[in-house]
Parts: C-alpha cells; structure tokens; sequence
C-alpha cells in the first residue's frame, strides 16, 4: 500500500504560512503539484482574458453578451465587456493572493458566464467549456482549503 493512503489528508502537518510560499519540501507530492498548477492557471488565464476584454484581440468579447444582458445593463455592449475584464482581472489577482477563498468567487463568476451564454447568444460549446472550468475552479477551493492558510485563526485538524 502506498504511504500516500496510510495517513490522513493534511494529518500532523503545521499550518503554513499566508502569502506565496512554496514549500520546497511538498514539491514532490501530487495534490500539492496539482494545487500549484492550478493556482497558476487561475491566475494567469483571468489575468489574460480580463486584459484581452479591453483590446479585443484574441477575439471581439461583445459577441458573447446575450441580448437580455446588454438590454439591462447600461452603456454599450463593449462597455460592459470593460466592466468584465475588469473584474476577471481582479479574480486572478485574488486567486494568486488567496485561492482558498477567490476560487469560489471565480466558480461564481464562471456560472454567471455559463448563464450568458446558455440563455443567449447560443454558444453552448463554449458553455460546457465553461461549466469544466467552474469544476476545476471549484477542485481549486477545495485543494486551497488544505494548502492555503484561513485569514483568521487556525485551520482545524
């Protein structure tokens, strides 16, 4: 049997410190590799495509916009795309700082996005795309919980 089983998830580890820290001594344990890898994709890719929202470069963002949003929401179409990136930007930023609470506020905003595109412009690959993103987001939290310190108090053995 695998040592990996023997103990109990996070069992008679101390608390880590808050902030980036990396610990050199779990870079060989693949729930902890896992973690990084998706801090990193959480971070970079809101990063990115929040960014991308005020160029329109890697594609022209308010074709994604259901109608019954852009009739709601005030100004045009490509304004509320900046309202958009602007707030992918955050996330990512939130998610490099804090995943153990920011991925759930992704996954939030990822089920929003799902709801866009579901209920209007009809792009439903793009939506089950999402919908994978929002698991990971959600797998994300759940690897943070161990790995990523509470802001206040201690984290319970």
């Amino acid at each position: 049997m695998s040592t990996t089983f023997e103990r109990p998830f996070g069992a008679g580890q101390p608390a880590r410190p808050a902030g980036l820290h990396v610990r050199t001594e779990e870079l060989g344990d693949a729930r902890y590799q896992a973690f990084l890898l998706m801090r990193l994709g959480y971070t970079v890719l809101p990063l990115a495509m929040g960014i991308d929202k005020f160029f329109n470069g890697m594609v022209f963002w308010p074709k994604y916009l259901a109608g019954w949003i852009n009739d709601i929401a005030p100004g045009t179409a490509q304004q509320f795309m900046y309202f958009v990136g602007a707030v992918e930007i955050v996330a990512g930023l939130l998610v490099l700082l804090k995943p153990r609470y920011a991925a759930y506020v992704v996954a939030a905003w990822l089920a929003g996005i799902v709801i866009n595109l579901w209920s209007g412009p009809g792009y439903w690959d793009v939506g089950l795309r999402d919908v994978g993103l929002l698991i990971g987001a959600l797998t994300l939290g759940r690897l943070a919980s161990h790995y990523d310190p509470p802001l206040f108090g201690r984290r319970q053995p």
